[in-house]
């Protein structure tokens, strides 16, 4: 199917004031372009890791909205142009405020994100986009991995993932049971299961979530019955924690930024067998002492913490003697 794209040329600053205006003229989703930095806390995601690199940031920025092939491009524009000129009463930087328009079809403006993933090793693990093909690489592999993210979840490319993977592989014992929180596309989870776990039981926030594990758990001949997969906190929400069961995981593992992490850490013990490993990763290095200290008022034993670029993976042991 084909659609009209119209690309507003404006700034970053403005950029919540035009979406704002879009939305209030009735287009119910807007797709934005600039260079700035991305910070964990503003991925659009918790456990995204298809963040391209940008060039130098020049605080521009452009916002496109697409209507059917039917709309009347010219009235469009000019309802558009109109409001733009009622927002410099707010927001006098808003840039040259250029109105293009353009044709597209839905699977590129779906799909375009694809390009900044292609498949890469970690240790003895390659792991492979669901959309190249096999190769002889993947018979040098002691595991191969098929993931399809979705345009909002967690590849294994980014460094903390990749910091959780690599505590999944060495912890993950045959037969153990393994709780996933936050688990976004599956691939901890699915990483324990090709790694001897007998069951995964994995939480997240975001319904999002349940195609991309499904398509992944189907993509890696992995059993679906042995992937629970639920929607809700595990921090605070009495019904995930009594489904989740109590003291009866071997390993558990939580990819999210340090403040997450902070909260969720005081109840992830109650989950833990004592002598239980808890895995996280997602937190910038400067972060550590945050989670360390959750970790240590919920009784858990610092056992090793692994960096890689500006990220941190730190693992802890149930201790409840401490």
């Amino acid at each position: 199917m084909e659609w009209k794209r119209f690309r507003i040329h404006t700034t970053e600053e403005a950029e919540d004031l035009v979406t704002s205006m879009l939305y209030e003229m009735g287009y119910e989703g807007v797709e934005i372009e600039d260079k700035r930095p991305v910070a964990p806390e503003e991925s659009g995601g918790l456990f995204g890791d298809v963040v391209p690199e940008l060039p130098e940031d020049d605080h521009l920025a452009v916002i496109s909205c697409y209507t059917d092939m039917d709309a009347d491009s010219e009235a469009v524009i000019d309802s558009i142009s109109k409001g733009l000129l009622e927002l410099k009463a707010l927001c006098p930087d808003l840039g040259s405020c250029l109105v293009e328009e353009s044709k597209t079809a839905e699977e590129d403006w779906i799909n375009n994100w694809k390009e900044f993933f292609h498949s890469f090793r970690i240790d003895d693990i390659l792991i492979r986009p669901t959309w190249e093909e096999e190769s002889e690489e993947d018979m040098d592999s002691s595991m191969v991995l098929r993931i399809d993210p979705g345009a909002a979840f967690g590849t294994g490319a980014h460094e903390s993932t990749q910091l959780a993977i690599k505590a999944v592989r060495k912890y993950i014992r045959e037969g153990d049971r393994f709780l996933d929180i936050g688990t976004g596309s599956g691939i901890l989870g699915i990483v324990a299961l090709k790694s001897g776990a007998s069951e995964v039981f994995g939480t997240d926030l975001d319904p999002n979530t349940l195609p991309a594990i499904e398509d992944n758990i189907r993509q890696n001949g992995v059993d679906e019955n042995t992937f629970t997969r639920v929607l809700g906190n595990i921090a605070d929400d009495a019904a995930v924690q009594d489904m989740a069961g109590y003291e009866c995981y071997d390993v558990a593992a939580a990819n999210i930024i340090a403040e997450i992490l902070v909260e969720i850490t005081p109840e992830v013990p109650r989950h833990l067998k004592e002598g239980g490993i808890y895995i996280t990763s997602g937190i910038l290095t400067e972060r550590e002492p945050l989670v360390i200290d959750a970790a240590r008022k919920a009784r858990l034993e610092v056992l090793e913490v692994n960096r890689m670029g500006e990220w941190s993976g730190i693992v802890f042991k149930k201790n409840s003697q401490l």
